[in-house]
């Protein structure tokens, strides 16, 4: 594994240069770059318990993130993922496609090169400039910093965990969506970094329950990728209330639920 540092600035280099030198393993692993994303959060000060938000924004900024970019280029299961994301997407020819959240660019980048006829709006609150420099060749590529039209489909992958109010957010991307629109939807709801927010934990085993209530129609898994796929059947009026009992028994019922989760991860680490 070999990371493409073209392009990038002096400063961000000499920030991810020292971060893969605290790594035990070079090229650094998964679990590796786990723990330099979890290194800059503690370094942040960041609490995923009682967020500051500043010291979060300066988290999402930090040069970290460039160099979880580029790891997720390099790592197979990864790019298979977003490989069989971008592939369903550009077979179905629609005309715009949302990367919500789209971060380092690369979904982005294999949508717009496997159908260059799908345009593709990125919507990053923490854009790179390296990011932006890395779809400059894509002239069907744009970095957006507002939504103010509605697209064929949006593609959200891991961004949920990271919100405070994630069915807020997610009632906000459906609306983004026109009606018979598909959303692309891939949620990682598990303490795997410190900045994946335990308030969200609950809905690993009840997101689904949401999605129905909001509208929308299962399809199925995105077949390669850790990905679901639902469809927008229809504009309807969010019932808040009904959202917000479901989501106090959610929370009320998710240390039961998550008792099986727990056994395992146990069991897991005492393999080690």
């Amino acid at each position: 594994m070999k990371f493409n540092k073209k392009g990038l600035s002096g400063k961000d280099l000499e920030v991810i240069d020292s971060m893969l030198s605290q790594s035990p393993h070079s090229p650094p692993q998964l679990e590796d770059m786990w723990q330099l994303m979890d290194n800059v959060w503690d370094e942040t000060g960041c609490n995923n318990e009682d967020p500051d938000w500043d010291k979060v924004s300066e988290f999402y900024a930090h040069p970290v993130w460039l160099l979880n970019g580029m790891f997720i280029e390099q790592h197979e299961l990864s790019m298979q993922h977003r490989n069989a994301i971008s592939d369903w997407i550009a077979e179905r020819n629609f005309s715009n496609v949302l990367d919500y959240g789209g971060g380092f660019g690369t979904l982005a980048r294999l949508i717009a090169g496997k159908n260059s006829k799908i345009s593709v709006d990125i919507f990053e609150p923490y854009p790179g400039e390296y990011a932006v420099l890395r779809a400059i060749d894509y002239s069907n590529i744009h970095f957006i910093k507002s939504i103010d039209q509605k697209y064929d489909c949006l593609v959200s992958t891991d961004v949920l965990e990271h919100v405070p109010d994630p069915l807020k957010l997610f009632s906000e991307m459906i609306g983004y969506v026109r009606t018979g629109g598909y959303l692309i939807i891939a949620n990682n709801f598990s303490p795997v970094i410190k900045c994946h927010l335990p308030s969200t934990f609950h809905l690993r085993y009840t997101f689904r329950i949401f999605t129905h209530i909001m509208g929308l129609r299962r399809i199925g898994p995105c077949i390669g990728s850790h990905a679901t796929i639902y469809q927008k059947k229809k504009d309807i009026t969010v019932d808040w209330q009904k959202i917000n009992r479901y989501e106090r028994i959610s929370r009320m019922i998710f240390p039961i639920l998550n008792i099986p989760y727990i056994i395992y991860i146990r069991f897991k680490n005492s393999k080690i």
